[in-house]
């Protein structure tokens, strides 16, 4: 554990702006809806056997992420608008911060894994049953959760050498990393290099593959003859595509590109989208426009009735 003093952490999140009462119903609401669908994606996976392919097994692992993710952010939010002064154990924030770095990481790979995915459905269709056959699919999912689980723990250890004296608050609705770091009155050189090689390895490198996928995917289905073939070839991509722009577009913008003159209040926005908002919005993107969910759901909802 760290050599802090510090035994709890205030948050500043935001009292500024005056909707105290407007931003906790919709955070809890978005927080219910949030739980209610994925979990109805992991159920519908789980039990329709036309949901059964490498593609909605990795949905379901998304959805799991996505849940562990809101689930770490959303409670201590509500608390936070709710009161002035709210506060969080410091071991709680470690707490916070660990799920909160392990579920980003393992989204960031999970996404890899569904881009490559869909490179192998729409780049070689005859060999993609063969190739991404059911050990290999586990095999994605396995590596991807203890490759997180390595690299949050290791990041979480160097923040916790660090000493921090304080002050104890903190502006920001949880515990993300840089504003942790900003409490440290020791040297963070070393934990800012690790952060810096932890998000080439996890958030730039993945990004890229899924760029390479996608130039791939986009040069195949141009060579496709009919109109219809395309938007087909299209359409079993655009969700996860959609997906991915809003994830890595604001956790780029946070993390990677320089934000020296970034406003808090634009930072604590940023952070709204990749750990409340697309958590939210991807059991929508993934089920409005997909004819094997939506048939799932009408199975389930007839057997139910009969």
């Amino acid at each position: 554990m760290s050599k802090s003093n510090i035994t709890a952490i205030y948050f500043l999140g935001f009292n500024n702006m005056g909707i105290g009462n407007l931003l906790f119903a919709l955070i809890l609401l978005i927080y219910c809806v949030t739980i209610c669908g994925n979990v109805l994606i992991i159920t519908l996976v789980s039990y329709s056997k036309i949901l059964h392919s490498p593609m909605y097994f990795f949905l379901f692992q998304l959805s799991l992420s996505d849940i562990l993710l809101i689930t770490d952010i959303a409670p201590n939010m509500l608390k936070i608008v709710l009161r002035e002064q709210a506060f969080i154990s410091f071991p709680g924030c470690i707490t916070q911060l660990y799920f909160f770095v392990l579920a980003e990481t393992f989204e960031c790979f999970i996404l890899t894994v569904m881009s490559y995915d869909r490179y192998l459905a729409i780049c070689y269709p005859l060999r993609y049953v063969s190739i991404m056959n059911q050990g290999l699919c586990v095999t994605f999912v396995c590596a991807s959760w203890l490759l997180s689980c390595s690299l949050t723990s290791y990041i979480i250890h160097g923040v916790c050498s660090l000493e921090l004296c304080g002050p104890n608050t903190i502006d920001h609705f949880f515990c993300d990393f840089y504003p942790l770091l900003a409490l440290s009155c020791s040297d963070t050189s070393i934990v800012q290099l690790e952060s810096t090689l932890l998000c080439t390895a996890v958030i730039v490198l993945p990004f890229l593959l899924i760029v390479l996928s996608y130039t791939y995917i986009v040069s195949t289905i141009l060579k496709i003859s009919s109109v219809s073939g395309r938007q087909k070839s299209f359409s079993t991509c655009s969700s996860h595509l959609m997906v991915v722009s809003i994830f890595y577009g604001t956790l780029i913008a946070m993390y990677v590109l320089p934000n020296k003159g970034q406003s808090q209040m634009i930072s604590k926005i940023l952070a709204l989208f990749y750990t409340v908002f697309t958590p939210f919005l991807n059991p929508f993107i993934y089920s409005l426009k997909n004819r094997d969910i939506k048939k799932a759901l009408m199975y389930i909802t007839h057997t139910n009735k009969a």
